[in-house]
């Protein structure tokens, strides 16, 4: 039996924040339980929902000694048995006592350097020796770090491995050096340029990348990216230097949480077979619930997303009198920076009939959305993996995406001349071309309908589901264990 420790600061279904949450909900699920004993630990926030925490187990409780910052603190661990996988949960009301699970960045990186000293101080307490642990991103990053120094000593964790994977490479966990020592503990020869210590600053990421046994990102396009000046956030050159030891994987997606043909959120449920007439209800559907005009033969754009610079959204802002038509909708789910939340507001003032902004996140009316909309808008700067694509294939609703990261791993472009492709796509980050491409998708809707819907076809018996996605995962973990 292969044991795997995963490591994060979220996951479904208790947190979530983003896509980080549905890869460590999803992932262990779809191992093969005789082969493979797969744990997760997560903070026990206070604002996990009362279904799950009730039911939450007391393990064991002890003190820690932790960085001279911090002094010694109370570490509880809980347990919790959901599909088939154990879920332990770090508990301190100090840290995790909290409406959201991040905050201001000096008090996450104190809350994280704790959590990650008390995942491995656990371990032996509870008698769990996982041969790897696999690290989720920034909050994460001193696990490595801890076990190639401070817990090398004890013959527990002798031969333990770890692999460091980067979701977002934007977010590193970057304080001042003497703070980080002293929250930390660490002695003072971890914080050198070829180790800790970032532009003169301590940074909690790096230091992951450098003590891992192996690094992998969300997408292949992504890992290659970030070894450029452009996206490595300034650790290219690190990267580059650790890139024999690295590989991207492709998300996956719950193939089961996302299905047309069972979905219950969704007005009329559809499949391979019967989406050319059953989208439309669900289009007439969502229009009439967003107070948008009725009409099947619109062409209804949809963009679900964080509302932030990343996601493209200057473009947007800089063509949307253009996207914008008689013939076209938008509809927009999201929050985040107030900036693009009131252009979305202001547009769905000024064209009500033709724009609907919801600033908000509501997993029912997303999933509403995905099965009404015609195509999906994802113009992003960067873009590590991204799920809204895999999604959009799955309902059959055709991406209109950047070619960047995991967008241009999953995202084959249409050609007409050839009749292949299930998306569209454009190269360099400009207005003008994000413009075209969507001129150009709504020139094969309206103008060439059968090779619209054999896109739609392509795109539906694409399986991105975890079930085929873990292979790689399986493999990476037998050539680092054994």
């Amino acid at each position: 039996m292969k044991r795997i420790l995963f490591a994060s600061s979220e996951c479904v279904p208790f947190i979530k924040t983003g896509g980080l949450a549905d890869v460590v909900g999803a992932l262990p699920k779809e191992f093969d339980p005789k082969v493979w004993d797969i744990r997760v630990v997560l903070p026990n926030y206070t604002c996990i929902p009362p279904k799950f925490r009730d039911k939450f187990e007391y393990v064991t409780h002890f003190q820690m000694d932790c960085g001279p910052y911090i002094g010694t603190k109370y570490v509880g661990i809980m347990k919790y048995l959901y599909q088939g996988i154990m879920y332990y949960f770090i508990d301190n009301l100090d840290y995790y006592d909290c409406f959201y699970p991040y905050g201001e960045v000096r008090r996450d990186i104190e809350r994280f350097t704790f959590f990650d000293k008390a995942v491995l101080s656990m371990l032996p307490i509870i008698g769990f020796q996982p041969e790897l642990i696999h690290c989720h991103d920034w909050q994460t990053g001193l696990i490595p770090v801890y076990l190639k120094n401070d817990f090398q000593g004890n013959p527990f964790f002798s031969g333990m491995k770890t692999v460091m994977t980067i979701h977002n490479l934007k977010f590193q966990g970057i304080w001042d050096v003497k703070t980080l020592k002293g929250l930390s503990g660490l002695s003072d020869n971890l914080f050198a340029p070829d180790k800790l210590e970032f532009n003169k600053q301590g940074n909690m990421l790096k230091g992951g990348i450098v003590y891992a046994d192996y690094i992998t990102t969300v997408s292949k396009s992504y890992a290659d990216e970030i070894q450029t000046h452009y996206y490595g956030e300034g650790l290219d050159g690190l990267l580059s230097a650790r890139h024999y030891d690295m590989q991207g994987i492709v998300n996956g997606i719950d193939n089961d949480m996302y299905d047309p043909d069972k979905d219950p959120a969704i007005y009329k449920k559809y499949n391979l077979s019967n989406f050319r007439k059953n989208k439309k209800i669900n289009k007439e559907e969502l229009q009439k619930e967003l107070g948008l005009t009725v009409d099947k033969k619109k062409y209804m754009i949809g963009l679900i997303s964080r509302l932030t610079d990343q996601k493209g959204l200057d473009l947007i802002n800089y063509c949307i009198e253009g996207l914008i038509d008689e013939f076209t909708q938008l509809v927009v789910i999201g929050t985040g920076e107030s900036q693009y939340e009131n252009m979305f507001r202001h547009y769905a003032w000024k064209y009500p009939e033709n724009v609907s902004a919801n600033i908000c996140y509501s997993e029912d009316l997303a999933h509403k959305l995905y099965a009404a909309a015609d195509a999906f808008l994802m113009p992003s700067k960067f873009e590590p993996c991204g799920l809204t694509q895999l999604i959009s294939f799955r309902y059959g609703t055709v991406p209109i995406v950047r070619e960047t990261g995991g967008l241009k791993d999953t995202v084959t472009p249409y050609n007409e001349y050839e009749h292949t492709g299930d998306g569209f796509s454009f190269l360099n980050y400009n207005g003008d071309e994000l413009l075209n491409t969507v001129n150009y998708s709504k020139f094969v809707f309206f103008e060439k309908k059968s090779e619209w819907n054999k896109m739609v076809d392509r795109g539906m018996q694409k399986d991105y589901s975890w079930h085929n996605q873990k292979t790689s995962y399986e493999e990476l973990y037998h050539y680092l264990i054994g």
